[in-house]
Formats: structure tokens, sequence, C-alpha cells
């Protein structure tokens, strides 16, 4: 473990020590659990926009945007620019003035309220088990990477993963969803500049510099994002970009817990739309700039190669599923050792803790106001619950371990499997006014089927995991509507407000 220097140690700790004081400092704060779960609702949209990037988008860019880049093409940037131009427009104008016209605590209070009290549960369950893997996913991101810079051992990977999760656990249990956003901001400034630093002494190693990455990149078409062939089972084209982007990421913003959390958190939803708008500029620019990285290191290992030379021939060999070690080699064995590995290190626990930290602080909000329908059981309790969720995703990062996926592919394959149902049931119930109980619990299951055949064939079918979230919420939609028909239409009660309408906007606006 001496492959880091004093410095290194020193940037690490400190930023460590700074994130658990900001907990600590959050707990005299929290009274109640309005407090606790939804910062009285009265947070500024500055630290909601950083905070919703640095929760949904940092963990998954620091551990997969560049080795993306680096190995294949930017297929997953068009993805990722659905997220502006057409996620972004839908939430702001159907979800965000329905959640807090409404006031939920929980996303999945709007099912009760449309259908019935198991819809909602089964959903909330269903977002339960997406965070547990997600949260995981994102430990087990450190540990790969540590185990790559500090060569541990079996042993020490495992108790590294405890230590970082358990650390995660302890700020948001004492600090409370205004720990979590306030931590989110700082994580997201640590990682974004990290990772600038790191691009620009990349391309200093390259001669000829930036004309170079270009000509390299060009050359092996790196920069390649709309390669026009049908073909699901393949991910390098622009309908399956397309596929991810569409049915991952508007759910991601319009019915994951974590995001809806953080929009009921502010008072209006004016506010709430400038933080949209806030963390749709981070997402095109900071994500880029993952992408830069990635090519800049494409470009570093093979701009030497013969002409004609393989793509990848140049990358120094590594074991299978553990592609997301690149970057970190790369920073420790090629740049300069200033303290650069120390700022690399605390933004790779900034990325993985701004997720933990977050889904931790949801389940705890899901139990709370969905399986304990809102009781008053006291800060207390919802702390103790939250340190016990904090325990469940260690080991869930424990059993992920066994996998040999790399961890971003883990993540999107987790992703794609929970997000389809939960996107198209909201769906069914904002946008058809006829869908009813009936159609909507038929739906929920032909949705669960889809997917789980997707899944147990996966090796047959050969289907990408982008693809997994469509086959969950397109026959949600299909199978509610037609089901919803064969019986009697909803009463006046279970769609007044509901569903997409004059009703649904805001009083404010």
């Amino acid at each position: 473990m001496g492959s880091l220097s004093w410095l290194d140690w020193t940037i690490c700790i400190g930023y460590l020590v700074v994130v658990l004081a900001m907990g600590s400092w959050f707990a005299r704060k929290q009274q109640t659990n309005e407090d606790y779960f939804v910062g009285g609702r009265s947070m500024h949209w500055l630290p909601i926009g950083l905070s919703l990037f640095a929760s949904i988008f940092s963990s998954l860019s620091f551990v997969g945007l560049p080795r993306e880049a680096a190995y294949d093409d930017y297929h997953l940037y068009l993805a990722i620019l659905i997220i502006p131009f057409v996620a972004m427009p839908i939430v702001s104008r159907v979800f965000l003035p329905l959640y807090l016209r409404l006031r939920v605590t929980s996303a999945y209070e709007y099912l009760e309220l449309r259908f019935n009290r198991p819809l909602r549960l089964a959903a909330s369950f269903l977002c339960s088990l997406y965070m547990f893997g997600w949260m995981g996913a994102m430990l087990l991101a450190v540990g790969v990477i540590l185990q790559a810079v500090l060569g541990l051992d079996e042993t020490q990977l495992l108790w590294t993963l405890v230590f970082t999760g358990l650390f995660a656990t302890l700020y948001t249990t004492f600090g409370g969803v205004k720990a979590v956003i306030w931590t989110d901001v700082l994580q997201a400034i640590t990682l974004g500049g990290g990772m600038l630093v790191v691009l620009f002494l990349t391309v200093g190693r390259i001669d000829g510099g930036w004309s170079t990455v270009w000509e390299v990149g060009t050359r092996y078409d790196k920069f390649e994002m709309f390669e026009m062939r049908w073909d699901p089972t393949d991910r390098g084209n622009f309908f399956s970009a397309c596929a991810f982007g569409v049915f991952v990421y508007i759910s991601s913003f319009a019915v994951f817990q974590g995001a809806v959390q953080r929009y009921v958190a502010m008072p209006t939803v004016k506010v709430a739309r400038t933080s949209l708008v806030l963390n749709a500029t981070l997402t095109v620019v900071v994500c880029l700039l993952f992408f830069l990285v990635g090519t800049t290191l494409f470009g570093f290992y093979h701009h030497a190669l013969p002409a004609g030379a393989e793509a990848g021939s140049g990358f120094p060999a590594l074991p299978p599923g553990k592609q997301d070690q690149l970057l970190p080699l790369f920073v420790m064995n090629e740049l300069p050792q200033i303290g650069l590995m120390g700022l690399f290190l605390a933004a790779l626990f900034a990325a993985a803790m701004s997720s933990v930290d977050s889904g931790i602080n949801c389940l705890t909000a899901l139990v709370v106001s969905d399986w304990l329908s809102n009781r008053k059981m006291g800060v207390r309790f919802s702390r103790v619950l939250c340190f016990s969720f904090g325990t469940g995703v260690i080991l869930t990062a424990v059993i992920l371990q066994t996998w040999e996926n790399n961890v971003f592919d883990t993540v999107m394959m987790i992703a794609g499997t929970f997000f389809g149902p939960l996107l198209g049931i909201f769906l069914l119930g904002i946008f058809v006014k006829r869908a009813n109980v009936w159609g909507a619990a038929a739906g929920f299951l032909a949705s669960l089927a889809s997917v789980g055949w997707v899944l147990w064939t996966k090796d047959t079918n050969q289907i990408s995991h982008w693809w997994y979230a469509a086959f969950g919420c397109l026959p949600m939609l299909v199978v509610g509507t037609l089901v919803s028909l064969l019986f009697p239409p909803p009463p006046r009660e279970k769609t007044e407000g509901l569903v997409l309408g004059r009703s649904l906007r805001w009083e404010g606006e």
C-alpha cells in the first residue's frame, strides 16, 4: 500500500473528514422526518441541481464513461443527450407539477391515489431492489479501482468495501437529505475538477496534443454515434442508444425516488425547473468531459502504433471485467505524482458515496412513507433504518464482487431491468385516462414477465441490455391499456388531477 505518497493520503483523508463533518453539522438541524427526508421543502435550486447530477450521474460517469469512450464509441453519449432534449422537458411539464402539488414524500404515493395501495407497494419494492443493486455496484466500483491502485488482495478488498459503505452510511444516517445534498455538491465539484486536471495532463503526454487525439480517434471511429443499423443485440447503433436513453434516463429523472425526493425538497415548480436546467447543462458538459478523457486515453495508448494496428491492441492487459481499472492505472503509472492520485481517489470516493448516500436516504424514505404510512416514528427510528440499509448495501457489493461484468455494464443492466416497469405504470396512469386498477395490474405482470423472459433467455436471445427497459415499459402500456377496456372506467376521484390535462398544472404557474 505504499504506492501513494503522504500528500495523496493527506488529500484523500482530509476530504473524507470534511464530508463527515458536514454530515454531523446537518444532524443538529433534523427535528422531524419532513426535515430528514425533504429538507423542510425549502431547499435552493443550486445545490439541488448539483446534487441531482452528482447522485444520478457522477458514480456512473466516473467508473464507466472513460472506459466506454476508450473501448467503444460515443453512442452512449448520444443516449445521454436525450436527458436535456427529451427527458427534462417531459419531467418539467408533466411530472414536476404533479409531485409538488400532491406534496409527496415517496413518488409512489401517486400510484395509490391513481390505482391502489398494492400497486404502490409493488412499485416501491421494485425501486428498493434497484437501489440496492445500484448502490452495491457503486460501492464495488471503489473496491475495483483501489484494488488496482493499491494492489489489494481479496481480503483487503472486502474490508475496503465495508469501510467505504460504513462511512457513507454514517454521514447519511446523521445528516439526512440535507447532508446528502450538500455533500453531493462538494462531490460534484471534486469529481469534475479531478477529471479536468487528468484530461489536460493526459493531452500533454501525447505528441501533437489535441490534433493527434482527434486524428487517432477519427481513424478508429471512436467518435461514432449515428450508426443507423437496426440490431437490438448490439448496443453500438443509433436505435439501441435511443432505446436506452428514452426508457432508462427518462425513468431516472421522472419516477426514480432519488430524483423525486429532491424535487419535493424545493418550494415551487419554478425553482425545481431551474434546478433541472442546471442539471441538464452539467450533464451535457461534464459527461462530454468524461468521454474526452476516455478518447484521450485511447489516443495515448494508440498514437505511436503502426498504421493498421487493431483497436485496443495498445491498451495494457487487464483481467476480464476489469476494464474500469484503465483510468486509475494510467493516472498512477503515467502522470506526475503531485498529489494527483489523492485527488483522483477523493473524486472516486465522491462518485460512489454520492450514489450510496442518496440511495440509503431514499430507501429509508420509501419504508417510512410507503410501508409505514408516515407513522410518527421519529427521526431516531429513521436513522436506525438508514444504518440498517447501509449494511445491506455492503452485503450487496460483496455479492456483486463475484460477477465478471464491468461495473458500468452491471449498473446499466440493473437499471434496465427495474426502470422499464416503473416508467410504464406511471405513463399508463398519467397519459391513459381509461386505465384502471385491473389494467394496471395486468400490465405490471406482463411487464415483469417480459423482463423476466429477456433475462432468463439472455444467452440465446442475446438482446443488448440497453433494450431491457423497453421490454419492461412497452408491455405495461399495451397490456395495461387493452385490459382496462374490458373493465369499467375508473371513478372520477382516481383521475381528477391525476391524469394529464389542465388539472395537472401547478397552480402557481
